[in-house]
């Protein structure tokens, strides 16, 4: 079974582009704070892709279901 994807987007640019994001037992965390725990495998079910500008964003694993995706 697919772990529980709790991390739900708080703030996003007018691109929408997500910039802060809750997460349980932490609180609001930037894109970027975010993405490093992501690396460092501490969000199961979640993944990080880096973009054309070299951003990097938090993205969830697919799963088959629209419901529990961020953003």
């Amino acid at each position: 079974m697919a772990a529980k994807k709790n991390i739900t987007v708080t703030r996003e640019k007018p691109t929408g582009l997500n910039t802060h994001f809750n997460v349980p037992g932490q609180g609001e965390v930037t894109r970027g704070e975010l993405a490093r725990q992501v690396g460092q495998g501490r969000h199961e079910g979640y993944h990080t892709r880096k973009l054309p500008d070299g951003r990097t964003i938090v993205a969830s694993n697919p799963d088959g279901s629209d419901k529990n995706n961020l953003g």
